[in-house]
């Protein structure tokens, strides 16, 4: 292992956004629930079952595109709603509808408290660079760059592969590794070559479905043995615990 807590064989690092570099993986859980929960009521009344905003958004929705997390949830309910498209108004009893509703809340929740990013992670990223490694964002977000930029972040990242970019190469998102796999091919390195570090459960099967050099779960709701089973080599709370100190 490196001083980057790292095999020897990598020589890029390949990072989700939310929750991972940002705090904003409660804000995304709010944002779901919320939407979800006035769906549901208006679907079934106020007998309705709430979105639970830790297992049904681990299972369902963190880290993968804003369409699939609704269409993966609402199959889960057995709901099934024709797809729309992706002007869809917020009200539109369809996957991008619905979809859209989600995003207009959580942009309304970012504007209002702001964007926090975790500083132990920028601080490992900027070690990782000054080691030389490459480094690239792999979000399922299309709002990745605003938030790079509120953190003033944008210029710690040599490859952004995120929501708008996977959607104009038709990229499928994770759990599938193809935007890790893009990442790593505009790095120009190997996927073994490469390490991911994510905190979603999709993030890990995406991680291992790739064969990456290295996988670390960034455990932030206490999902560690999860992590690990769905392909995580290593478990870390905090970016401190991989070392990259200066």
């Amino acid at each position: 292992m490196t001083e980057l807590g790292l095999p020897e064989e990598i020589l890029a690092c390949l990072f989700d956004l939310d929750g991972v570099v940002t705090k904003t993986a409660v804000v995304h859980a709010a944002a779901w629930k919320e939407t979800f929960d006035a769906f549901l009521r208006e679907r079934d009344g106020d007998d309705f079952r709430p979105f639970d905003a830790v297992a049904d958004y681990d299972e369902y929705v963190d880290g993968r595109p804003r369409a699939d997390g609704v269409r993966t949830f609402l199959a889960s309910r057995g709901i099934h709603l024709p797809e729309g498209g992706p002007d869809d108004p917020p009200d539109a009893p369809t996957v991008h509808g619905v979809g859209n509703r989600k995003n207009d809340l959580l942009l309304a929740k970012i504007r209002s408290g702001g964007v926090e990013a975790y500083d132990s992670t920028l601080r490992y990223i900027e070690a990782v660079r000054a080691q030389g490694l490459r480094t690239a964002i792999v979000s399922s977000s299309a709002n990745c760059r605003d938030v790079l930029r509120a953190i003033d972040a944008e210029d710690l990242f040599d490859v952004r592969i995120d929501g708008v970019v996977a959607a104009e190469r038709k990229l499928p998102g994770k759990p599938r590794p193809d935007t890790f796999l893009a990442a790593a091919h505009d790095l120009g390195v190997q996927a073994r070559q490469a390490a991911v570090f994510e905190d979603a459960l999709a993030g890990m099967d995406a991680g291992r479905a790739g064969d990456f050099g290295c996988v670390v779960g960034v455990d932030r709701a206490g999902q560690a043995d999860a992590l690990y089973a769905h392909g995580a080599d290593r478990v870390v709370q905090d970016f401190a615990e991989l070392g990259g100190k200066e």
